[in-house]
């Protein structure tokens, strides 16, 4: 049985009942939502992790991609970057590899990991039919449900598989005439799949085959965004539209099934575009949590695209959405390092927080009164504990020697400290 399922015969299970707990919510709210699929709550049924709650009236979360490339296979320096992105807040990781023993590197991952490991099954459908000498085009609906069924049979959480990629949302993709065309990697090689075979994707045409297989392992699916925009002057455009009525309509059908589901978005987008399109997801979608890479608000910000992301997710997260994607300084340009990974997760994080901070939320107003209370009496250690980056914070403030008479304030004001001076007044 799944939770779903449980959550539809009134069952609260001891998960269900921690989870609530852990979102200020009462158990009972969350069962109604888990029933609708308003909340998902994602962890395969093999591993024993703290549930990865997603949704409706839920805290937004934050998630890292991590990974090898071709360029770079280093399974020791993810296991360091999950790590990282971990204890500055992540609350998900991905394993986007494409380079090495793609079935070790997820066993390692999975075994050390403590939060919901998600991954993007075509990725490994790629690796293998390289391996083989075959084409990836070559690939037969069987070979594409075996890969999948391998990483639910492994552990994994969740999966981003790009079911709206048809033969109608690649048509009109065609017609639309983008001026960055198609970013999503596994999108492009369904496209381009559809092109060869002159077929259907057996990812559409065969989705109650998938369900059947995510239902078994409690896997939650996440339906990728094959036509997210990689432009802001993409955005919003018909074949992006096109694509997220259709995955509403794979909604439906995962809800049915008792399968978690949750929804992928954009992408770039410029800010006045932002809050319109969490606003059509959740319309289309009936409210599925919503799942975004940013959003980039613009396309210049090359090296900064965290600060970039980061402005878009924070509007995002006041707008309704769920779930971030972080984005790191080296975005478009390389594969994140350990200090790209670490500025990422905590950009997002503050977004995050900004957007639960401006929804009334008491974990992020009591947060902010905390340390604010703690500056005014200049309890620095408070300060510190309460800072998003407790060393950097300290770092900081310590790296300028003050005088003996100035030790409880900073360098910036000194004797001039406003908070030490309007506390005498009060």
């Amino acid at each position: 049985m799944t939770r779903i399922e449980e959550a539809k015969q009134n069952i609260i299970s001891d998960e269900l009942k921690n989870a609530a707990k852990e979102e200020n919510m009462d158990s009972e709210t969350m069962r109604k939502k888990v029933a609708d699929g308003s909340i998902v709550i994602v962890k395969n049924k093999l591993r024993n992790i703290k549930p990865l709650v997603l949704g409706d009236g839920a805290k937004i979360k934050v998630n890292a991609n991590i990974g090898t490339s071709s360029s770079q296979v280093d399974i020791d320096n993810e296991l360091e970057k999950m790590r990282i992105s971990i204890k500055y807040g992540a609350h998900a990781i991905m394993d986007l590899s494409t380079a090495g023993d793609l079935r070790e590197i997820r066993q390692k991952l999975l075994q050390e990991c403590p939060v919901a490991i998600g991954t993007v099954p075509l990725y490994e459908m790629v690796f293998k039919a390289t391996n083989a000498k075959k084409s990836i085009l070559d690939l037969t609906a069987d070979d594409m449900f075996e890969t999948i069924e391998e990483h639910c049979k492994q552990g994994v959480d969740f999966l981003t598989i790009h079911c709206g990629v048809n033969k109608q949302t690649t048509s009109r993709f065609r017609e639309v005439k983008r001026l960055a065309g198609a970013t999503s990697r596994g999108g492009t090689i369904i496209m381009e799949w559809i092109h060869y075979n002159k077929k259907e994707s057996p990812l559409y045409e065969q989705y109650d085959r998938l369900l059947d297989i995510l239902k078994e392992y409690d896997v939650a699916i996440s339906l990728g965004d094959a036509f997210r925009p990689g432009a802001t002057a993409d955005a919003t455009d018909r074949v992006q539209i096109e694509e997220l009525s259709i995955l509403g309509e794979l909604v439906d059908k995962a809800r049915d099934k008792n399968v978690g589901v949750f929804v992928e978005g954009p992408g770039h987008v410029p800010l006045n575009q932002v809050v319109t399109n969490i606003q059509i997801q959740k319309m289309l979608c009936k409210g599925a949590p919503f799942y975004v890479l940013g959003p980039l608000v613009t396309d210049i910000s090359l090296g900064y695209d965290h600060i970039a992301g980061a402005i878009g997710g924070a509007l995002a997260g006041m707008a309704g959405v769920d779930f971030l994607c972080y984005l790191t300084p080296s975005e478009h340009l390389r594969l994140p390092s350990l200090e790209d990974v670490k500025e990422g997760v905590i950009a997002s994080v503050i977004a995050a927080h900004a957007a639960d901070l401006a929804k009334g939320k008491s974990y992020a107003v009591e947060r902010d009164n905390a340390i604010s209370k703690a500056k005014k009496e200049l309890n620095w250690e408070k300060v510190y504990e309460l800072s998003i980056d407790p060393q950097k914070a300290r770092t900081y403030r310590e790296s300028m020697k003050l005088s003996a008479e100035n030790s409880d304030v900073c360098s910036m004001c000194g004797e001039f400290c406003a908070m030490k001076r309007s506390s005498k007044i009060e």
